[in-house]
């Protein structure tokens, strides 16, 4: 059974679908859930509005904490064991990283993306997790 559950947020419908799945997951085998949120530097859109790059980057890993603690908080009172990761990049990459570092049994991800010629221009996280991660990838339909 799993014991290491990774699935990210970003406050998104799909996300919490993702989340609430990965929660009931956990409840039914008591898999510990390793909450995810990535978030961007913000270099390109610092130097467009000559704001320093520090102050964006900061202020978009505040609100990928708050949106971490808040989905951490609803998990908790639900009796499932959360550790929060803030990472900085890809969300992808994020989710990949610490299903890695955590020899996580499974990532789950909400399907949002997987379709349209979008996803060949631009990727998207469930995409390039189910391609690169290093254990089973469970993807919830949330379309």
């Amino acid at each position: 059974m799993h014991q290491v559950i990774v699935v990210g947020t970003d406050g998104s419908s799909t996300a919490d679908a993702a989340v609430q799945r990965a929660a009931t997951l956990a409840k039914l085998t008591g898999a510990r859930v390793e909450l995810v949120s990535g978030y961007r530097d913000n270099y390109a859109m610092a130097a467009s509005v000559a704001l320093p790059v520090v102050e964006m980057t900061e202020d978009a890993r505040k609100a990928a904490d708050g949106c971490l603690e808040q989905a951490a908080a609803r998990l908790r009172s639900d009796g499932v064991q959360v550790e929060t990761h803030c990472m900085p990049g890809d969300a992808a990459d994020a989710l990949i990283d610490v299903a890695e570092a955590t020899e996580a049994d499974l990532i789950v991800v909400g399907s949002k993306g997987m379709r349209g010629g979008r996803r060949f221009l631009l990727g998207n996280v469930p995409n390039k997790v189910s391609h690169h991660a290093p254990c089973s990838v469970m993807i919830v339909r949330t379309a």
